[in-house]
């Protein structure tokens, strides 16, 4: 299956600005570049590098002024939709591989020490391991109420669980929190989802935030959000939550004037 998937940004920055950006999807798991291009106006040099999550990051400095930041690609996905794993069971904190532990701890939007309590009370009982998990996104998916204006940048999990509302990235963050707490490793994740096989969302495109799980020695995608297995899911970035993937970090306060993000099958 063949996805054109990419992004704009549009800046109006007063001074010179330095940005780090994460818009490229990982090519892994069956996911192919067949073309992909970088269009900016004016021009700028960019650089690339590999950040501590493996996450591909480009360095630009916008200049004084208007500036339009376009990545665009063609890839190839598998046409099947998420792979799952009913029988894969939780490993206990002993056996975590190294790089597993640090999804376990709290950090800045996920502060699984806050909801704790409630994540016990709420999971305890639940069958451990894939279903335990997926318990866990039937609740957020049901608990809390999808709304653009609902959320903040700033919102942490146990905001969104008091508020019972937010966007998908906050949905994410309150179920990565819930796992962390029943000390099963959990990241954050972002990336482009096309809409394959289900209803057209009304919304414009945007980016989608879901979570990956560790469980059985492998990491698995939920998606507390849509709460179901998707087609056509491409990763750009992970993390210990959304802190540690912005699209865009910039040093410095650049206006942003305008979004777009596109995601779709190519069917010709």
């Amino acid at each position: 299956m063949r996805l054109r998937v990419g992004c704009e940004f549009l800046y109006d920055a007063e001074v010179a600005t330095h940005a780090v950006i994460q818009v490229e999807p990982q090519l892994e798991r069956g996911v192919r570049a067949l073309d992909e291009r970088w269009n900016n106006e004016p021009q700028i040099g960019m650089s690339r590098y590999v950040d501590s999550y493996g996450n591909v990051c480009r360095r630009a400095t916008l200049s004084p002024g208007a500036s339009t930041l376009r990545y665009d690609a063609l890839l190839e996905v598998p046409a099947t939709s998420d792979p799952e794993s009913l029988d894969a069971v939780e490993v206990a904190p002993c056996d975590l591989p190294d790089e597993a532990l640090v999804f376990t701890l709290p950090s800045r939007y996920c502060p699984s020490q806050e909801l704790a309590d409630d994540a016990w009370s709420l999971f305890g009982s639940s069958p451990p391991g894939w279903r335990r998990v997926q318990t866990i996104c039937d609740w957020v998916h049901s608990e809390i109420r999808f709304g653009y204006f609902d959320s903040s940048p700033l919102a942490t999990a146990m905001d969104v669980f008091k508020s019972r509302a937010g966007v998908c990235r906050d949905f994410a963050h309150l179920a990565v929190t819930f796992c962390r707490a029943l000390n099963i490793p959990a990241r954050y994740a972002f990336g482009y989802l096309p809409d394959i096989g289900v209803p057209v969302e009304p919304e414009a495109m945007d980016f989608a935030g879901w979570m990956e799980v560790f469980l059985g020695g492998a990491w698995w995608t939920f998606d507390p959000r849509n709460d179901e297995r998707r087609i056509g899911r491409a990763v750009v970035a992970r993390g210990r939550d959304a802190l540690d993937v912005a699209m865009i970090s910039t040093y410095g306060g650049p206006k942003l004037t305008s979004m777009t993000v596109w995601a779709d099958e190519v069917t010709a």
